[in-house]
């Protein structure tokens, strides 16, 4: 009978409880082989620069790191070991840097053992793995940043109302926008009302926000 092959894995999460529950669960494969544990950032990056591994099981928030410092800093330093993320939390911005950082999986603590094995499958077999409710938002996430994108790219100002605009960013009145310019309050109130209609902003943070995405902040 062929051997099979064995596939180490790290283990890190900062509850022992935790660790102890992905160790049973992990022993019902006969292809996977735990070759340490860790309870927080750091011991797991200084541990894996000794014990090569095929896969990095970890929570995402744990003492010594911030949760994307760590992950982003082992995609760096091993972009061809494939992480999964298990967590508690289900923050989808902090979610959105993980994906756009490569790190391969994510599924949530609550996930059942045919979620937890079907994502090792995944990741082994080179492939990425995110828990169906969280790629869809992820997925949704994507389709609004684009339509963002196109609608900052859409935003066709004139050059006195890009003046205006930066000023308005730089929380200067339509009074002092008035006299920096050289023109009429009731210009620079036109101008104002141009600059909501062609960015389709409706609050002052909603067109900080895309003067953010057209970088004149």
């Amino acid at each position: 009978m062929e051997k099979r092959e064995t596939f180490r894995v790290w283990i890190a999460d900062d509850h022992q409880l935790i660790l102890d529950g992905y160790r049973l669960l992990l022993s019902f494969r006969e292809d996977l082989e735990i070759a340490g544990e860790s309870n927080d950032g750091v011991h797991l990056l200084e541990s894996l620069k000794n014990h090569p591994v095929q896969l990095i099981i970890s929570d995402l928030r744990m003492p010594g790191m911030d949760g994307f410092e760590l992950m982003s800093t082992i995609k760096k330093s091993y972009p061809d070991t494939p992480v999964l993320v298990i967590s508690m939390s289900d923050e989808m911005e902090l979610i959105h840097k993980l994906f756009t950082a490569d790190v391969e999986g994510f599924i949530l603590k609550n996930s059942g053992k045919k979620e937890l094995f079907d994502a090792i499958d995944d990741l082994l077999a080179g492939g990425i793995h995110y828990e169906k409710s969280i790629m869809n938002r992820l997925l949704s996430m994507h389709k609004e940043l684009h339509q963002k994108q196109i609608q900052v790219q859409n935003v066709k100002l004139s050059p006195r109302e890009l003046e205006v605009f930066t000023l308005i960013l730089k929380e200067h009145t339509s009074k002092e926008i008035a006299e920096k310019l050289f023109i009429s309050k009731q210009t620079v109130d036109t101008h104002r009302l141009n600059i909501y209609e062609k960015t389709g902003a409706e609050t002052l943070v909603g067109l900080i926000k895309i003067g953010l995405e057209m970088g004149l902040v």
